[in-house]
């Protein structure tokens, strides 16, 4: 099959949704497939994939602009400024099908007419929502797609009946996130108190302050939040008034994601619904126990052994990481079972099963 993955932050950015989607990409060139992906980075000498470079204005120049429709935040913005380069460097009859999570542009660019040769299938995969696929408001009126990709239950029962759907999740690189004994002190993380880790940006649905709430009480714990975003000066400011030297914030490559796992104590995630999240099993993956919102997608993700509670009660989640804390003392670490089955070799099998039926049912 000859696939393309369109997303304007790939090559240039390591945030879940360039992850999740280079991964399908990378996975499945190496079974054999021909891919190409476009993206506002760089190629890279060892991808097995051809890459198509389409610039694009980083978003954070764009977190003081007026939000409006259809520019709703400052990731439209950034999306809008790739899509020109998008529609210079995408010819539709090169591909079989084209897969994107990004709406408006990119997906209305994906789907434009084909004047002489047959059209792609055009496949968004909900890695970031399912809203465009469900909302018959303004700029979501005009959202089409041939296939859906829904990364956890809650979206195939909502979009089952309306589009051509699977349920595939996101996944993880078992080979690298596991078990190990972490590196705290080039990471300028505490050796003598335990470490709560979230890994988050600082915008205001992961609530990382309320994180900062939970963590306050609890006088021999350290706070680490890796990510960054608009909020950043407020999660410092709340940061050195309930967690004096007790809080880091960072940020860190890829490469660095296992060992940041591995050098942490427990895992907070305080968003109250997440469209799958990686973060998940990267860190079942690592030992580590989970203290997330309690909802029927996340238990889907991480079973029923976790320590998940509603995290709108903040006392309660400052109890939840206080058993958490005390079982991971009581017990060595281990991988969750349901972590092996997150393998990108798995999910990529899952997304070819899916193209390739897609494209039977066309012919």
């Amino acid at each position: 099959m000859r696939l393309l993955f369109a997303l304007p932050g790939f090559h240039k950015y390591e945030r879940g949704a360039e992850i999740a989607l280079l991964s399908v990409a990378t996975e499945l060139a190496k079974i054999g497939e021909d891919v190409t992906v476009i993206g506002s980075g760089r190629a890279r000498p060892d991808d097995p994939y051809k890459f198509i470079h389409a610039g694009s204005i980083n978003r954070e120049y764009f977190e003081k602009f007026p939000f409006m429709p259809v520019f709703r935040s400052e990731t439209v913005y950034e999306e809008a400024t790739f899509a020109a380069g998008l529609m210079r460097r995408y010819r539709p009859t090169d591909f079989d099908a084209v897969l994107t999570c990004s709406f408006p542009f990119t997906n209305m660019i994906l789907r434009r007419p084909v004047l002489n040769g047959t059209k792609p299938l055009n496949i968004f995969v909900t890695q970031n929502g399912e809203w465009p696929a469900t909302s018959n408001d303004a700029e979501y009126r005009f959202f089409s797609c041939d296939g859906l990709v829904c990364t956890n239950p809650d979206y195939y029962e909502t979009n089952k009946k309306r589009w051509n759907c699977a349920l595939i999740p996101n996944g993880i690189s078992i080979d690298r996130f596991k078990i190990g004994a972490g590196d705290r002190a080039n990471l300028g993380f505490p050796s003598n108190r335990k470490v709560v880790l979230m890994v988050s940006a600082l915008i205001p649905t992961k609530r990382v302050m309320d994180g900062i709430r939970a963590v306050a009480p609890m006088n021999d714990t350290h706070l680490v939040v890796a990510g960054d975003g608009p909020m950043r000066e407020e999660v410092k400011a709340l940061a050195a008034e309930l967690l004096p030297e007790r809080f880091t914030q960072l940020t860190v490559t890829p490469d660095q994601m296992p060992t940041l796992y591995q050098s942490a104590d427990v895992f907070l995630h305080m968003s109250l619904l997440e469209s799958f999240g990686n973060v998940f099993p990267e860190a079942m993956a690592c030992g580590l126990p989970i203290v997330g919102h309690d909802t029927p997608r996340l238990r889907w993700i991480v079973g029923d052994e976790e320590f998940l509670v509603d995290t709108q009660n903040i006392p309660a989640v400052t109890e939840a990481l206080t058993h958490a804390l005390a079982a991971r003392e009581s017990a060595p670490a281990k991988v969750s079972e349901r972590a092996a089955s997150f393998a990108w070799t798995n999910i990529a099998r899952q997304y070819q099963e899916y193209l390739t039926g897609l494209m039977r049912d066309q012919a």
